[in-house]
């Protein structure tokens, strides 16, 4: 059986994840996001094929998604390692997850590093994956199912011990809240009190934009000086196209 497990707070994990899973007819999909989801039943088996997708945050992948994956059962279940990240660079994040499903029972077997808009600052690689990585990344999809039928060891980049956790520290705030809740539910570590939309627990935020991206009034924003000041620091960095990676 094939399973598509994601965190994608503002789509493009998602989005990504769904264009290197089109080789596979039959699909079930697993929501890191659901905070309140039981992570614990998922067991996996010898003859399951993973497609774990999340984003990189800081060049990690983020403390909550390493959580919920420590509650599943690897099982033998061969894993496809999928990281997406905004233009910046992914680091240590293929080797933090690679060792985070081998921990449990999984058996890496190939994997992608995809470019998608960046969550905060959104005009870096606005509209990625685009058509061009719409194609590719189909193409990957039937290079990695085959991979993946097959078996075998993977290499992938990084360095041990991993750089330190850290996503950028700006927490999200409502102006202009119309109290509607959308950003409560989507919210994957309840930094958002249910009886109080227009606030955010700034300890438990993961700066993740889920609640920006939601947000049908557009209600929610970082601080503008800021944002102005990360992203002049980071623009270098940002700035010019970067390409998708294949791992086999």
């Amino acid at each position: 059986m094939f399973y598509e497990i994601t965190f994608s707070p503002t789509g493009g994990t998602k989005k990504s994840a769904d264009l290197l899973s089109a080789a596979w007819k039959e699909k079930t999909e697993i929501d890191l996001m659901k905070r309140r989801d039981d992570f614990t039943k998922y067991a996996f088996t010898a003859e399951d094929i993973c497609l774990v997708a999340v984003p990189s945050f800081g060049g990690r992948v983020p403390a909550v998604v390493i959580e919920r994956l420590q509650m599943m059962q690897g099982g033998g279940a061969k894993a496809i390692l999928v990281v997406v990240y905004g233009n910046r660079a992914y680091e240590d994040t293929f080797v933090d997850l690679e060792d985070t499903l081998k921990a449990i029972g999984f058996q890496p077997v190939g994997g992608a590093a995809v470019v998608a808009e960046h969550s905060i600052f959104r005009e870096f690689a606005a509209g990625r994956p685009d058509a061009d990585d719409e194609i590719q990344l189909k193409e990957w999809s039937e290079k990695l199912k085959a991979k993946a039928e097959q078996g075998g060891e993977v290499a992938f980049p990084g360095n041990r011990p991993y750089k330190k956790y850290g996503a950028i520290p700006m927490t999200p705030k409502a102006k202009t809240c119309q109290m509607c809740g959308k950003c409560v539910s989507i919210c994957p570590v309840g930094a958002i009190p249910g009886d109080k939309p227009n606030e955010t627990d700034a300890e438990k935020c993961i700066t993740c934009m889920a609640c920006v991206a939601t947000c049908p009034m557009q209600a929610r924003a970082v601080n503008p000086v800021a944002l102005a000041g990360a992203k002049a620091m980071l623009k270098k960095a940002l700035s010019g196209r970067k390409e998708n990676e294949l791992f086999l």
